[in-house]
């Protein structure tokens, strides 16, 4: 199979780029480098099988080169800086949605018709079913970052009933591991280092929150898009539990040898669009055989080593 990753020098795009390669397959990565890395694509440049081009989801004569012979698309590329939605209100419209629709409209005129999609669980907003199925009524939304994932949502379900296209749409909670940069466990990590005796936190810390392995999250989504499925395809993925954030502040400061004074801001969210609690019901991909191999703990564990092992870069790219 020859693959089209969008987004291939991301955190999870590179991870699923190497697992795809290692599977045999063709892959063509497409990416800006915006917040992509170089260093995560270091074990695929060597491969027969991987050419990379680089260029903005925005451009859709770059993205037109990159779509040639392609037979399935997994479009990871995004904005994904959560938090500062409102302070750039034309981004996440830009890169999430409109990135989206030239995604389609270059696979509709290159007769690509096979697309995976990176949602979010936040799609749900503040649901009133929790854990929340992918048929919960959706409330109204509460970030810009989830109406524009949501509405990319739309766009590839329309082309599925338009134009004959099949799509696999996941709707992520955070994904923890190794490559990741950013988020809570960066967040925290980055203040300690600094400061080991002080650690500021966004909300209450009782925001209770799921969060799974990269390699877990990779093979929920290659289990999915093995299946023959429906023309759209719409899947929760995520872990069986939560943690508050309390819980992850106690398993970071034990991984760094610390015991700082935690100040809490914001009362009970972090920011404005923080939903305090976001858990997903998984039927429907366990179903399909998947299982996660780490717990959360575990995740935020294997994360903090991570980060350990490059000190410096952390401590001066926010």
């Amino acid at each position: 199979m020859r693959y089209l990753v969008t987004g291939c020098a991301g955190f999870i795009g590179s991870t699923l780029t190497d697992r795809l390669l290692a599977e045999g397959h063709e892959v063509v990565g497409y990416d800006n480098f915006s917040t992509g890395q170089e260093g995560f694509l270091a074990r695929t440049r060597d491969s027969t099988h991987f050419r990379l081009v680089r260029g903005d989801v925005l451009n859709p004569q770059n993205l037109g080169e990159a779509m040639r012979g392609a037979e399935f698309v997994f479009h990871l590329a995004a904005n994904a800086d959560v938090r500062f939605g409102t302070a750039h209100p034309a981004r996440d419209l830009e890169q999430n949605t409109i990135a989206t629709h030239n995604v389609l409209e270059t696979m509709r005129q290159h007769g690509v018709r096979r697309i995976a999609f990176t949602s979010t669980g936040s799609v749900y907003g503040e649901s009133s079913r929790v854990p929340t199925p992918e048929d919960a009524p959706f409330p109204i939304q509460t970030s810009l970052y989830a109406a524009s994932k949501l509405a990319g949502e739309g766009l590839i379900a329309a082309y599925c009933t338009g134009f004959g296209f099949q799509s696999y749409i996941f709707r992520l909670v955070s994904i923890l591991g190794e490559r990741y940069t950013h988020g809570h466990v960066a967040d925290f990590y980055r203040q300690l280092r600094a400061h080991p005796d002080m650690l500021t936190v966004l909300g209450d810390g009782r925001q209770r929150k799921s969060y799974l392995y990269v390699r877990d999250c990779v093979d929920a989504m290659l289990i999915a898009t093995g299946q023959s499925g429906d023309s759209v395809n719409i899947f929760n993925v995520g872990h069986d539990t939560y943690c508050q954030v309390n819980d992850s502040i106690g398993w970071i400061c034990t991984a760094l040898g610390v015991t700082p004074k935690v100040e809490y801001r914001g009362g009970d969210r972090g920011w404005a669009g923080d939903n305090p609690i976001i858990f997903l019901d998984t039927t429907r991909i366990r179903a399909l055989g998947w299982r996660p191999t780490l717990s959360i703990q575990e995740g935020v564990i294997n994360t903090v080593q991570y980060l350990r092992t490059l000190a410096g870069v952390m401590d001066t790219h926010p």
